[in-house]
């Protein structure tokens, strides 16, 4: 079975053409986005000017890579494996278990933003691994808040409280870059007169557009704080 026939080779190395310096800068973004400007994401057009192209991670700090939520997914399987082997309870498939709850939920991820983006008739240019890529910057902020919470609980230090603010600025951390990188998926630039023009055509416009920014929101806080609950309960 070959892997090309699936995805396309070429189109995977753009997303692991990253430089040490874009992955240091992109989870400075993840992990500290408020002050971060602008979020739009670089393009270039090619020998025929009607062609434009995305620039590739090591070119645009706002490319989504594959490379930091690869490395992310990898470490917070064996994290967790470890913190349960450090709690005394490790078992043989806990490993495996961890593994699959963590795919489902990326994937699970990925199927509700596609049937959002069906409902609300997005046609956008987006690849389906954008979407990868950016449903696995979420375990960033999920290995800081375990790693600290456990590095609290051996302390004896703050209680539980400490844990769980950790949680909550991670938890926004990921909302809010979620929210300003997926701007361009979910709120395409469109005609402000509306497919048929005229008033009847600006109305529909504001009230498609009204309905995309609520998916935005729900997708970025609401969705994540329940996936994220869920990865941080190991």
């Amino acid at each position: 079975m070959r892997f090309g026939r699936f995805i396309s080779v070429g189109a995977l190395k753009h997303y692991f053409n990253v430089t040490n310096t874009y992955v240091a800068n992109k989870l400075w973004i993840v992990l500290f986005p408020w002050r971060h400007r602008p979020w739009s994401r670089q393009q270039r057009m090619t020998n025929n000017t009607q062609d434009v192209f995305y620039l590739p991670p090591r070119e645009d700090i706002n490319s989504p890579d594959m490379y930091i939520p690869l490395m992310a997914l990898v470490t917070y399987i064996v994290l967790s494996t470890l913190l349960a082997g450090l709690r005394g309870a490790f078992k043989p498939e806990l490993l495996g278990y961890t593994t699959t709850q963590a795919i489902s939920v990326m994937l699970l991820e990925i199927l509700i933003i596609k049937l959002g983006t069906f409902l609300l008739n997005i046609s956008s240019s987006s690849q389906l691994l954008d979407l990868v890529a950016y449903s696995g910057y979420k375990f960033v902020g999920v290995i800081i808040s375990l790693l600290l919470s456990s590095l609290f609980s051996q302390l004896n230090f703050g209680g539980g409280w400490i844990s769980w603010v950790v949680f909550i600025y991670c938890f926004n951390a990921n909302a809010f870059f979620l929210l300003r990188s997926l701007r361009y998926v979910l709120l395409p630039e469109s005609n402000p007169q509306g497919v048929g023009g005229g008033a009847a055509g600006y109305t529909s416009s504001r009230s498609q557009k009204s309905a995309r920014t609520q998916f935005l929101f729900l997708y970025s806080y609401v969705i994540q704080l329940g996936f994220m609950f869920w990865l941080s309960r190991v």
